[in-house]
């Protein structure tokens, strides 16, 4: 027999009318949902995380691979495009 723990959770009305409709439709408790919600998101989020590390690390073998293009092909373009990277930055992203 596995043991539970009870405990108690606050939702705002938006979030709690979403989970009694979803539960509704699944013909199961809001507890029930919860639980499946919570085992999916325990099942999924090392998978998560190696996709966000393999994305980083493409992001950044690109990075270097245009980098050494640049560096080789167009060194004259080169001071002109960190600079448009650093704007772009700013404009999109909020830093630098």
């Amino acid at each position: 027999m596995s043991s539970t723990h009870q405990r108690t959770v606050r939702f705002e009305t938006q979030q709690y009318a979403a989970l009694r409709k979803i539960a509704a439709q699944q013909n199961r408790s809001i507890s029930e949902l919860l639980r499946s919600i919570i085992s999916d998101y325990f099942e999924q989020r090392d998978t998560v995380a190696s996709s966000a590390r393999r994305v980083a690390q493409v992001a950044e073998y690109t990075q270097a691979a245009l980098d050494t293009i640049i560096l080789q092909d167009h060194p004259e373009h080169r001071e002109s495009i960190l600079a448009e990277t650093a704007r772009r930055m700013e404009r999109y992203h909020g830093s630098r």
